[in-house]
């Protein structure tokens, strides 16, 4: 079973960078697909990975990212200015981020009109 996890731009903005990073590492060690309203900053994101790679140890395999960022190219004027004043206010809200464990997410796939996540299910870990 494969399990998403919707993560609301204000449970993270009040948040420093590195306990955003580490809420987002404990929901993907949950084996969980994280999906997150807005972005991180380029930092965030770097951290996140190499964060990531530390904490999982020798059987960590990954983790997969991808941003979707909708864009408005043919905005002109009016329009285009009134977008620069909402990407001022909101700041990092606009788009999606997908974050996911490699052992469950094996591929990301994004074009401007669709995204497609591949995953397979987690092996089930033995009880003691």
């Amino acid at each position: 079973m494969v399990t998403l996890q919707f993560v609301p731009y204000h449970e993270i903005e009040d948040l420093g960078s590195a306990r955003r990073v580490k809420k987002l590492i404990d929901i993907v060690k949950q084996n969980k697909i994280v999906l997150l309203q807005g972005r991180l900053k380029k930092e965030e994101e770097t951290d996140l990975i190499s964060i990531a790679m530390e904490e999982f140890g020798d059987k960590f395999k990954g983790i997969e990212l991808a941003v979707i960022n909708p864009k408005n190219n043919d905005a002109t004027g009016l329009k285009k200015a009134r977008n620069n004043f909402f990407r001022f206010l909101l700041g990092n809200r606009q788009g999606l981020t997908i974050i996911g464990p490699a052992n469950i997410v094996t591929e990301i796939k994004k074009d401007p009109n669709k995204i497609e996540l591949y995953t397979k299910e987690a092996k089930k870990r033995k009880k003691k």
